[in-house]
């Protein structure tokens, strides 16, 4: 089989006109991706050096949805995008002078590929809750890629940004910039073929985003939750699939509360002679998908009072889980402070089901989902 090379391509189609406006759209949802992902990881953080804002209550909501939904605009794009770049990659190196040059663009493509690669295949098996992976931590790889992939994007634009001007700046259908091989007329238009590409994106996003957006949950049939689940709230991990069905549901369940040699223990008719509260307050979770519910409990702050907690410190909640990732999770005190923090005791005026944390769970604002605590078994105020 014969290798092709530059010559091989003859389509008008893959020409700078093209690999620019896709990559224009392909660099904004990256940013996104990026920026909404920094976000994620300062919202996991145990310890920010900068404490992560409780409001609004719905802000981890629109920015997780945000990174999942244009991670998932990207897959076409970048397709279109490398398809288009190809025969540039099969070109010889040119005279000494250019081959610095020619090794750098080559060089931020290869890295840029490989990296949004990785990010966007780990990222929807993560979203897809699909974990193949057992060598590494997904949150950790991520991150760190992240930084690769966007070092290796603006070190690509800084060497193309003089062939991307003046592709951006002449008609699509100019040819003042294809390759002397490209005279083919493709199957459609230069701007067919853009038309069909943000089409594309633009379906991939609305196969999704009903996972956080609830009116597009007719039509969003990728999407990774329904919406279905006791109290209109999904459940992500079951009391089964936790292995706490027998413990929670105890009679003798207590509450331990603990600060320093204090110490209380509560169980639910204790919890529920306590000043009640409601609150509505988004579940949004690390796979993009949230909903939002009207949570009936005990503020966290008059729970700490017992122990005589001071206000600004921290908590660690412990889980009835005896395993998992998040079965201890460090709440800062800026949350332990709000007044919309609860430890929940049910959901949509219904005493909380036992997929949802029965008997008590903590539900704070603009907070992960993964790090709502559910079966909660003890809290320990932490001074550190």
């Amino acid at each position: 089989m014969r290798v092709p090379t530059e010559a091989s391509f003859t389509s008008r189609l893959r020409s700078p006109a093209i690999a620019a406006r896709v990559g224009v759209w392909l660099g904004i949802c990256f940013a996104v991706c990026f920026v909404t992902g920094l976000v994620s990881h300062w919202a996991q953080l145990p310890r920010p050096a900068v404490p992560f804002p409780t409001s609004p209550a719905w802000g981890y909501r629109v920015t997780q949805g945000l990174h999942v939904f244009t991670g998932v605009a990207c897959v076409p794009l970048l397709l279109v995008k490398l398809w288009s770049v190809q025969p540039r990659l099969l070109r010889p190196l040119g005279p000494s002078r250019r081959v610095l040059l020619e090794l750098a663009e080559r060089g931020s493509i290869a890295v840029l590929v490989g990296s949004a690669v990785f990010q966007l295949a780990t990222g929807l098996a993560n979203a897809a809750r699909w974990y193949p992976w057992q060598s590494f931590s997904f949150r950790t790889a991520h991150y760190a890629i992240a930084w690769v992939a966007i070092g290796a994007l603006v070190l690509h634009v800084a060497v193309k940004l003089p062939v991307i001007r003046s592709a951006l700046g002449a008609d699509v259908e100019s040819a003042a910039l294809d390759r002397p091989t490209a005279t083919r007329a493709g199957a459609l238009s230069r701007r067919g073929l853009l038309g069909v590409t943000a089409g594309a994106a633009a379906l991939a996003l609305l196969s999704t985003a009903g996972s956080a957006v609830p009116w597009l949950r007719r039509v969003s049939v990728f999407g990774v939750r329904s919406g279905d689940g006791p109290g209109g709230v999904p459940v992500n991990t079951s009391a089964e699939r936790a292995g706490v069905r027998t413990v929670a549901a105890d009679p003798a369940y207590r509450l331990e509360v603990v600060h320093g040699d204090a110490t209380v223990r509560l169980g639910l008719d204790e919890l529920a002679a306590l000043p009640q509260r409601r609150e509505t307050l988004p579940i949004a979770c690390v796979e993009g998908w949230s909903a939002s519910g009207t949570w009936g409990g005990v503020r966290l702050r008059d729970v700490l009072a017992l122990v005589d907690a001071p206000a600004g410190t921290a908590v660690v909640l412990t889980s009835l889980q005896e395993s998992g990732p998040f079965r201890r999770t460090r709440l800062p005190g800026n949350f332990v402070d709000d007044d919309r923090t609860l430890l929940a005791l049910e959901l949509a005026g219904e005493p909380l089901d036992l997929d949802h944390g029965y008997p008590v769970r903590l539900i704070a604002p603009n907070r992960p989902g993964v790090l709502q605590t559910k079966w909660l078994a003890r809290i320990e105020v932490v001074d550190d």
